[in-house]
């Protein structure tokens, strides 16, 4: 027995839309900035205008991969891909928060290099292209803002490029520091801030994408709260065997085994179930149910059980 929610399909094409067009505009921005900062990186000598630059580049991979995702998601479900794509986006978050936390191991390894042996920076040349980079990453941080609080997907590219603009920032004050104090050191110490902020940002989206690709049970959901609130309805006598899954960011699904007190009809079954439905997407905001009934059937009744 399944819950069906509403949708407006129509409604969400046109958003899907809006947020490809969206991205394309922000891979254009960022393509432009990136090449401007490697060829800025390299004739000033800043590492951490470079390192900005590498980070603006998995930006522009990001993204691509936020846009394929978010192209994948509009394809029709068939008979060999029952759920069709929905798990792409969730895919392209785990890839592009791999790839937060990889770039901040790498950066932090070339900082401390590059802070035992500082050299010469062309400081006018990284605070241009620094603020560049902070007026094009805050116009595309601004434009997916309001996707991100929705979808994980979004979220990582909207967290790439306000990392980066947050790196930007640091790469400025650098630059001001490098040009009136002759503080070289500086950019190996803005490198490390920024890798730190990369790890600590990439890693909780990588845990949170990581467990709906495992099929955890969503961190925000109690599965004895969930039994205990079944059990309340008079002709239930428990529920066990169950499983609580993720599928994207819109559909959370629970399958369970229902005994019931006594031999009911198949009738009366729909609408106690329907009452069930109504009540775990209320309190739990479970949208997507199958219950099994049973009555007297001698199979394991403990509340998780390994299939």
């Amino acid at each position: 027995m399944e819950n069906h929610q509403n949708h407006n399909h129509s409604h969400n094409h046109d958003h899907g839309d809006l947020k490809g067009k969206k991205l394309l505009f922000t891979i254009v921005l960022n393509t432009i900035i990136t090449v401007a900062q490697v060829i800025g990186g390299l004739i000033s000598g800043s590492l951490s205008l470079l390192s900005d630059a590498l980070h603006n580049f998995t930006d522009v991979i990001s993204l691509l991969i936020s846009y394929i995702a978010n192209l994948y998601t509009k394809k029709e479900a068939s008979h060999h891909r029952t759920f069709g794509y929905k798990r792409a986006e969730i895919i392209a978050a785990f890839i592009n928060s791999a790839s937060l936390v990889i770039i901040a191991f790498y950066l932090s390894y070339e900082a401390v290099i590059r802070f035992y042996n500082p050299i010469p920076i062309e400081s006018n040349l990284v605070i241009w292209l620094a603020l560049l980079a902070i007026i094009a990453n805050g116009f595309s941080v601004l434009l997916l803002k309001s996707e991100a609080k929705e979808n994980m997907n979004m979220q990582s590219a909207y967290l790439h490029l306000f990392t980066d603009m947050a790196a930007s920032v640091a790469v400025l004050i650098g630059g001001l520091l490098m040009k009136y104090f002759e503080w070289f050191w500086v950019d190996s110490v803005l490198t490390l801030l920024i890798a730190i902020y990369l790890l600590f940002m990439g890693y909780n989206l990588l845990r949170k994408s990581f467990n709906v690709l495992m099929l955890f049970t969503p961190d925000d959901i109690n599965l004895e709260k969930i039994s205990a609130s079944v059990v309340e309805f008079s002709e239930v006598r428990n529920i066990h065997h169950i499983h609580v899954w993720q599928l994207n960011d819109d559909e959370i699904h629970l399958e369970a085994h229902v005994e019931f007190c006594e031999d009911i009809k198949l009738s009366e079954f729909d609408v106690i179930s329907e009452k069930i439905e109504e009540m775990l997407f209320k309190k739990f905001k479970i949208n997507h149910i199958y219950l099994q009934p049973e009555f007297n059937k001698p199979d394991p009744k403990d509340l998780i059980i390994q299939d």
